[in-house]
């Protein structure tokens, strides 16, 4: 099958490029928060538990969507406030950079049960055999807890970041000139919404073919250790 793009194949591939960067800025927060909020939520201390499970629950209750609207329009008098602040004459939160936050923040809700149960699924027995080594907490952390929660945890990451690839498309709605954007100015334009929206579906299927590849090596790398003492 063959679709005429009528000249806009140069703006779908750079509606693409703009996908992916928002995906992977989105995942770089959205682990970040993950983990925080994975390491309060299996934290002995109540008011980090409750800090950690606030945010997972709280994120979680409310969809993707509104989390966008919510971060790109409700931070209009904030920058405001903030430029009259500093004598700046004006100050704005751009759609990228809104986009980034509201799925960087959704994506971390979803990683913090997927870290949570990857910390817990560790024998306590590694982390006393740390403490009898002498290890400090940071350095069991770090040398014993976070290489086996890593892959533990990669293959409900890897479905999280696929999914996360998908939602980039409701950044559409606050003007962002990604894949499901360029699609619509250009069915405006050619009045042939199949073609374009079958374009980026097609789009679409092989970022998430892409995503499921790079999953497949670092899961295997990551096992690489953990398959020979189990042979």
């Amino acid at each position: 099958m063959i679709f005429e793009l009528h000249g806009f194949g140069p703006a779908l591939a750079a509606g693409t490029l703009m996908t992916v960067k928002l995906a992977l800025s989105a995942l770089s927060v959205g682990l970040v928060l993950g983990l925080l909020g994975a390491l309060a939520k299996t934290s002995p201390y109540k008011p980090l538990q409750w800090l950690g499970g606030s945010y997972s629950t709280i994120v979680r209750g409310v969809p993707e969507l509104l989390w966008v609207l919510l971060i790109y329009f409700g931070t209009v008098g904030l920058m405001r406030s903030l430029a009259d602040l500093l004598g700046v004459e004006s100050l704005e939160l751009s759609a990228f950079a809104a986009g980034t936050i509201a799925l960087g923040l959704c994506f971390g809700a979803y990683a913090t049960e997927v870290f949570r149960g990857a910390i817990l699924a560790i024998p306590k027995g590694h982390r006393e055999a740390g403490q009898a080594l002498g290890m400090s907490s940071g350095r069991i952390l770090w040398k014993l807890v976070l290489p086996q929660m890593w892959r533990i945890a990669l293959p409900g990451l890897g479905n999280l970041f696929m999914i996360l690839m998908k939602d980039t498309a409701l950044v559409s709605v606050i003007g962002l000139e990604e894949i499901m954007r360029r699609s619509q100015i250009a069915v405006t334009a050619s009045k042939e919404p199949f073609t374009f929206y079958m374009v980026a579906a097609f789009i679409y299927l092989g970022l998430t073919v892409l995503a499921m590849i790079g999953l497949h090596f670092l899961e295997k790398r990551a096992s690489r250790g953990f398959v020979r003492s189990a042979s």
